[in-house]
């Protein structure tokens, strides 16, 4: 990536509303074991590639961006015992929330990395991802602020690099701006389109999380767009 995509991160605070005592525990007693390591700059200094191998068991290896509040990789994760997902949230209460499904839920297997997914792009090998999700990413709808959207060039060209041939790329998102930027500049990344979807026809194993609920509730029309990478 250019030194100027490293200045500016696609997505806002990273810090909501104060804590409940309930998931300040989650944070203290299983952020650590659920967090994956080697991905930092202070842990990985030489950005060393991780060992996948160790780390997935041999399963097939998936990524969600953005995870939010965890509803949708929980899910995944549930649905799909066989795989194994890294989920990547900077925002604290999203994590938080988060630990508290995967407490109640009894998952073993899924890791995630609570910051910048820019950091496991530097460190995940070639072509190792296989499925890819971006659900109702921080819309930054303010012209000057497009630039930040995760949809262009130097985060697509990472998320190109580490994904399979023949990976699918997921994005969700109630925001009309977003889809033709995605359309615009998803495909010259590496990704063909196979299929543009609106309301109620969601993939099969879609979730509707609260952000999705919310854009109803207000009016606004969910976009499915589905993606395989080329090669």
């Amino acid at each position: 990536m250019t030194e100027e995509t490293e200045r500016r991160n696609f997505y806002g605070r990273t810090h909501g509303k104060t804590l409940r005592a309930s998931q300040k525990q989650y944070l203290a007693e299983d952020l650590g074991r659920i967090s994956l390591s080697g991905v930092t700059r202070d842990d990985n200094p030489a950005r060393a590639p991780l060992d996948l191998a160790a780390l997935t068991g041999g399963r097939p290896l998936w990524l969600e961006v953005g995870f939010g509040g965890g509803e949708h990789l929980v899910h995944m994760a549930a649905r799909y015992p066989g795989v194994f997902i890294i989920g990547c949230e900077p925002f604290v209460n999203g994590v938080a929330m988060l630990l508290g499904k995967v407490r109640q839920a009894g998952l073993d297997n899924l890791v995630i990395h609570p910051g910048d997914v820019r950091d496991l792009f530097d460190v995940l090998p070639d072509a190792c991802v296989e499925k890819c999700f971006l659900n109702y990413p921080d819309p930054w709808p303010k012209a000057r602020h497009h630039r930040r959207r995760f949809v262009t060039p130097g985060y697509l060209s990472a998320l190109a690099r580490v994904t399979k041939p023949g990976a699918e790329f997921r994005v969700a998102t109630d925001i009309p701006d977003y889809v033709r930027q995605t359309l615009e500049e998803v495909p010259p990344a590496g990704f063909d389109l196979v299929r543009q979807a609106g309301e109620g026809e969601a993939w099969e194993d879609w979730l509707c999380t609260r952000y999705e609920q919310k854009a109803l509730r207000e009016g606004r029309a969910p976009n499915y767009l589905t993606f395989r990478r080329q090669g």
